[in-house]
């Protein structure tokens, strides 16, 4: 039994490095082509093998359960950000422990009276725009995104207090880098080290603030200043959450929105609450923002006819894997309809096991509130109709310019 066969591309000393992190869309099609659901690609410090389809995820996280395929060792790179303790990035029992912090934080019932926040920040975005304009989608959401999430995870006040927060945020994401160590002096990653200083000092500022007046209704703050986590694992906890939601909810909410808009007939469905959760596992299927899911073996694992050696870096790509003609009819087809029949559990962007996200339901929420006050209150029309992901390893959204023009719709009044 052997590693899984490589790609074609490789270059002499850097492997399919370069092409890893330009553009690894092409790179997993490429081997997809060649190879199938398993194929293995050279990058640095040692072989990448990567896993298409939903058979390879549910092997996947079963490994990961078993601690066979090790999270933690996969984002070493982010250790820089949020130090080496954080969340995933702790030994596997303290993970568990900061999990179980988090649950309860978490339960539908505790997102359902977060829904009136979202609902007034999304409201009040739209009072602040001019009656007819064009907004960059990026600019219009990601600023809402980070407005929520502050005053959800932070206090109502955060967000005013301390301005700037989306500026920082993106500075902080320039740390996503999982070539160069983050105590290389490169531009981008000085550039994060400044902004997650900030931050911290942000957060650290505001837990010390509640613990010494408490709210009148305990909120995500209050419970987080008051557990038994240390102050600098506390705040880097809060910064990863908050930076965690931006990413991936700003991306996912700009694409739902724009495949909305190119569906005119869908569009007028969304306040079917229940059709506006398939658009979004469409959305999510179609144009997912994690570009990929990674592990690490710890043992030499056998799959199949292959063996995954210790050491190698096993990837899940949720690009290639939501367009499989055998689990989704006509999968480059936007039909959010194909929910009542086909999986929504093949879906990988969430992960799954005991790393799935803790916030995929508070995102989901979050998404229609905007969404569905958005179409209610504004008629928009996609200025660039055809929008395509940003290249690179990051987060997949989409390439500027992406813009929307809108007029706001005049307001119904109930007769008296």
């Amino acid at each position: 039994m052997t590693l899984p066969p490589a790609v074609s591309g490789a270059r002499p000393l850097l492997g399919h490095t370069w092409e890893f992190l330009r553009d690894p869309g092409e790179l997993v099609r490429r081997g997809h082509a060649e190879h199938g659901r398993m194929f293995s690609v050279r990058l640095p410090g040692g072989p990448g093998v990567v896993l298409l389809g939903q058979d390879n995820a549910k092997f996947f996280h079963a490994e990961s359960d078993a601690l066979r395929l090790s999270i933690r060792e996969a984002y070493r790179f982010l250790r820089h950000m949020f130090g080496g303790n954080t969340f995933w990035l702790a030994e596997h029992r303290e993970y568990l422990r900061q999990r179980a912090v988090l649950v309860p934080q978490f339960t539908r019932g505790r997102i359902a009276r977060q829904v009136e926040e979202m609902d007034r920040r999304t409201n009040a975005l739209i009072d602040s725009l001019p009656d007819v304009g064009t907004v960059e989608l990026t600019d219009l959401l990601g600023p809402l995104v980070i407005e929520i999430a502050t005053s959800l995870f932070l206090g109502g006040d955060a967000a005013s207090r301390f301005r700037g927060l989306l500026t920082e945020f993106r500075a902080f994401a320039d740390g996503m880098d999982p070539l160069l160590p983050g105590w290389v002096p490169a531009p981008h990653l000085l550039r994060s080290h400044r902004a997650r200083d900030r931050l911290r000092r942000i957060t650290s500022t505001l837990v010390t603030e509640r613990r010494a007046i408490p709210a009148e209704e305990p909120d995500f703050l209050e419970v987080m200043a008051n557990t038994a986590l240390r102050d600098d694992l506390l705040v880097d906890l809060v910064v990863m959450l908050v930076w965690v939601g931006h990413e991936t909810t700003t991306g996912h909410l700009c694409w739902a929105l724009i495949d909305l808009l190119r569906h005119p007939h869908e569009l007028a469905r969304v306040h079917d609450d229940a059709f506006l959760g398939r658009a979004l596992r469409e959305s999510e299927r179609l144009h997912p923002v994690t570009a990929f899911l990674a592990r690490v073996a710890t043992v030499d694992i056998p799959h199949e006819t292959c063996v995954i050696p210790r050491g190698a870096t096993v990837m899940l790509h949720p690009g290639v894997s939501h367009r499989d003609a055998a689990v989704f009819g006509d999968p480059g087809e936007y039909r959010p309809d194909r929910f009542l029949t086909e999986p929504a559990s093949a879906l990988q962007t969430f992960g799954g096991g005991i790393h799935r996200c803790l916030g995929e339901h508070f995102a989901h929420s979050e998404m229609k509130v905007v969404i569905t006050r958005l179409v209610e209150r504004l008629e928009m029309r996609l200025l660039d109709p055809d929008p395509v992901a940003v290249r690179g390893h990051r987060s997949n959204w989409p390439r500027r310019p992406c813009r929307v023009a809108y007029a706001k719709r005049l307001p119904r009044f109930s007769p008296t």
